[in-house]
């Protein structure tokens, strides 16, 4: 009786999906992306920026011990070795302040940015991919949000929450800062919907959702974190905006500090260092995410990648010369 010989790797296991595929893509382009932020010295230098603002965040304690009470200290002392940046007309140490504010001001660009990205993904990528009343239904609520004036619509939307919680000032960020990346998702989504290989994944009757979120997305990685990293810019400083003219929720922050500043005079009395810091150092948070959007600006678009010229040797024309002759 013969007997069929089944060829090694042939049968259902064969048929399978290779499950490392997408951690091997994924291993790829997180390399691709280190690989872009370690060759561009201003997306690194916003890497260092942004990663010594995170230790500030995550570890404030151990960098500073002194009191965030008020009256804790004296009134308007100058700088010295005792207060780095001195303190505010409440007795309270500016450098402490600094350095615990920078938690929450990261927690807002941070977690405000990856909501406002995910949300520009949904209405972008999704309006295009889907097409028809969903395309229309999606992008006419973004046009909406692009032709209303931004910042009013923060100060409008925000009054109506209490300001004991994070969450409201997050949650409007997001709402309102999502319009123009799902503008740039959906430009970049609408080129990609007739390639070969979402055609591919049609024939093989893959589900809207599968196709969205495991062919597409996975093409678009350097626009998508383009795309967080603006909104991050832009919700930095728009919740310092909101901050500074008395919409805090309270706790401390750069942007509440600019707040008790200018309600403490700072400038006025001297106090210099109360308000110059905090506004630093929310510029230097922008600037790095800013930078580092070089990175994935290269990433996105090969013709800014720079290439490295190979430097020739100057050679005399009189040893050329005695070269030849010997």
């Amino acid at each position: 009786m013969a007997t069929m010989q089944i060829p090694a790797g042939a049968g259902p296991a064969a048929d399978a999906p290779d499950a490392s595929a997408a951690v091997t893509a994924s291993e790829r382009s997180a390399g691709r992306i280190w690989r872009a932020i370690r060759s561009n010295k201003k997306a690194a230098t916003g890497a260092v920026i942004l990663l010594i603002f995170t230790v500030m965040a995550i570890f404030p304690g151990q960098i500073t011990h002194d009191s965030l009470l008020v009256g804790a200290y004296g009134r308007s002392l100058p700088i010295s070795a005792q207060h780095l940046l001195g303190t505010t007309s409440n007795g309270e140490d500016i450098f402490a302040q600094l350095i615990w504010g920078a938690r929450q001001t990261l927690i807002i660009a941070v977690v405000s940015g990856v909501l406002s990205t995910f949300l520009s993904m949904i209405m972008g990528i999704g309006a295009a991919y889907l097409g028809g009343w969903w395309d229309h239904g999606l992008n006419l609520i973004t046009d909406i949000l692009l032709v209303i004036p931004t910042f009013p619509l923060l100060i409008v939307i925000i009054a109506y929450f209490p300001h004991s919680s994070l969450l409201p000032l997050i949650g409007v960020l997001v709402v309102t800062g999502y319009s123009y990346g799902a503008r740039q998702l959906r430009a970049e989504a609408l080129s990609l919907r007739g390639r070969d290989f979402l055609e591919a994944a049609r024939v093989r009757g893959e589900r809207r959702v599968y196709i969205i979120f495991v062919e597409i997305i996975p093409s678009m990685t350097s626009l998508i974190m383009a795309v967080f990293l603006g909104t991050a810019v832009y919700n930095v400083i728009a919740a310092a905006t909101l901050q500074f003219i008395g919409f805090g929720n309270g706790s401390l922050s750069w942007g509440t500090m600019l707040y008790y500043a200018q309600n403490g005079e700072a400038l006025q009395t001297g106090q210099y260092w109360w308000a110059i810091a905090p506004g630093l150092c929310i510029a230097l948070l922008g600037a790095a995410f800013a930078l580092l959007n070089y990175a994935f600006d290269e990433i996105g678009n090969p013709a800014l990648q720079r290439v490295k010229l190979r430097r020739r040797r100057y050679t005399a024309p009189w040893r050329i010369r005695a070269n030849r002759a010997g």
